[in-house]
């Protein structure tokens, strides 16, 4: 006997599958799929503006769209150099460049109309990007100027055939070799006044060290294009086997034995160590150095960063070796 319930209850069947049953069938469990992307469906703006856009690129005769400039983060098989006097110095000493990207709308002036001209006789591709486009170029704290040149990665000098050719030249050797140096703009800074000051090169070690990137080759202002750098396995080894070849060692340093207006070996074939700010010196490349030489400056001051030690140094030999000519 059923009971009745209560006046206007409804016992009517529960819609839908009932609990323990697996529903109703297998199709009710397997949805609709995932949602289609906006510009996929006919009836939202995205298609019809998608559809346009293909209108658009047949009328002018292009089947994909525009290739954008690659990142210059993130891909070890390319780099870039950027700055007007860092490009146009790349350009000159004809250094293999697979690009030359310019901005759009860029200021010009006779570097960059050379530039141009260059690369048109070289048969560069020549590429109109937007200026955020050179930025990711140009890297975090990169300046571009409007110009970038893709080129292949940097190829370093043996520092054995660097000191060879020197030799060969009748050059008396002026080098500089770095020692923990692990900021790029002091390796572009150092590279710029090796060049300034008579110097053949610049030698860094394949550990802990900056290396030629294109932070480097901006604060260079294009003297990378001149002045080889070259990567030793092992930086106190090396200077070690410089030493047997009649090279003097120097290291900078500001508890130094010999005092750089006193420094009698200028005139001499010397490689110059600097080291890093922080921490100076390694203890073995202490050790390998014929001389510990160190620059006065103010009580005020604690010390000069890597670039401008190395600038002062280089300075007061080409001084010295003017002076002897």
């Amino acid at each position: 006997m059923v009971k009745p319930g209560r006046p206007g209850a409804s016992r009517g069947k529960k819609k839908g599958p009932v609990k323990g049953t697996g529903g109703h069938s297998r199709k009710a469990l397997e949805g609709k799929g995932p949602t289609p992307k906006a510009e996929d469906r006919v009836y939202h703006v995205a298609h019809k503006r998608k559809q346009a856009a293909e209108r658009l690129a047949a009328k002018r005769g292009q089947t994909q769209k525009p290739t954008r400039a690659p990142r210059a983060k993130g891909d070890s098989d390319i780099e870039f150099v950027t700055g007007r006097n860092s490009v146009l110095e790349a350009l000159r000493a004809k250094i293999p460049a697979t690009a030359f990207y310019i901005a759009q709308r860029v200021e010009m002036d006779d570097r960059v109309k050379e530039m141009l001209a260059i690369a048109k006789n070289r048969e560069i591709p020549m590429l109109e990007v937007t200026r955020p486009e050179l930025d990711r170029m140009a890297g975090f704290d990169g300046v571009h100027q409007g110009v970038a040149l893709k080129v292949p990665p940097y190829e370093y000098a043996h520092p054995q055939d660097l000191l060879e050719e020197i030799i060969e030249s009748g050059r008396t050797p002026l080098l500089v070799a770095l020692d923990g140096v692990t900021d790029s703009r002091n390796l572009g800074a150092i590279v710029r006044s090796t060049a300034a000051f008579g110097g053949q090169g610049v030698i860094i070690p394949q550990r802990r060290s900056a290396g030629m990137n294109s932070g480097a080759w901006k604060t260079s202002a294009g003297a990378a294009a001149r002045i080889p750098v070259a990567m030793a396995t092992n930086l106190t080894s090396m200077l070690k086997d410089f030493k047997k070849q009649g090279v003097f060692v120097l290291g900078l340093d500001g508890g130094g034995d010999v005092s750089l207006p006193q420094l009698a070996l200028a005139d001499r074939p010397v490689v110059v160590v600097v080291g890093s700010e922080g921490k100076g010196l390694s203890r073995l490349v202490t050790e390998t150095c014929d001389q510990i030489v160190s620059i006065p400056i103010s009580s005020a001051t604690e010390s000069l960063n890597a670039g401008i030690a190395a600038s002062v140094a280089l300075y007061q030999i080409a001084t010295v070796r003017a002076a002897q000519e």
